[in-house]
């Protein structure tokens, strides 16, 4: 019998993954005092899975808009060269431009929806999502896919500064777009008005 940490550790995954295992039924748990063990049998299991699934690893690099094109081109390689230094074999380079307010963008929801990924790796949590980002992380490890940040901010305050600079942001976008859109109604309206007489 050996530990949920131990395994964890062994097969490259973290505990809500094997959480998640076993309520698919793929392993099963055996309680032992207050902990929570694996047989060596489901380990062995697992490793064998593990091993014949090959790791397929992607990088997710994002900038707002196109004036930022020499950033994403940085990015992506500040990120191409922490996975060689780790020893990853990248198999998926995802760059994007858009808003991580946005919630449409085509390249991330591919990526998301990609079952045979195992690892996505990003810069820093925004350039994954500004909003949301621990249900994504916990809804990719449902999947069995590690999202992995190399830069996490240090700091409550700096991740206070930054979703009040993204609520800032977003509540923006909204009323001048609002504006924008009360225009266009008006002007259909007066339109059809005009098309009437």
């Amino acid at each position: 019998m050996q530990k949920l940490k131990t395994v964890a550790d062994k097969l490259g995954v973290t505990k809500m993954t094997l959480w998640n295992w076993m309520h698919k039924g793929k392993i099963q748990f055996h309680k032992i005092g207050s902990m929570n063990y694996i047989s060596d049998e489901d380990v062995r299991k697992l490793t064998g899975e593990i091993e014949s699934k090959q790791q397929s690893i992607a990088i997710y690099a994002r900038v707002s808009s196109t004036e930022n094109k020499t950033n994403l081109e940085t990015q992506k390689q500040r990120l191409l060269s922490y996975c060689n230094a780790k020893g990853y074999q990248v198999s998926h380079v995802i760059t994007e431009f858009g808003s991580g307010l946005n919630d449409k963008r085509p390249k991330l929801e591919k990526l998301l929806l990609d079952e045979t990924i195992t690892k996505i790796v990003v810069e820093h949590k925004d350039r994954l999502t500004r909003f949301g980002f621990n249900y994504i992380e916990k809804l990719l490890s449902r999947s069995g896919i590690e999202l992995e940040v190399v830069n996490n901010v240090d700091g409550e305050k700096e991740d206070l500064i930054q979703d009040f600079v993204s609520v800032i942001t977003s509540f923006s976008a909204r009323i001048y777009g609002q504006r924008r859109s009360k225009r266009k109604t008006e002007r259909l309206i007066a339109e059809l008005e005009k098309n009437e007489n």
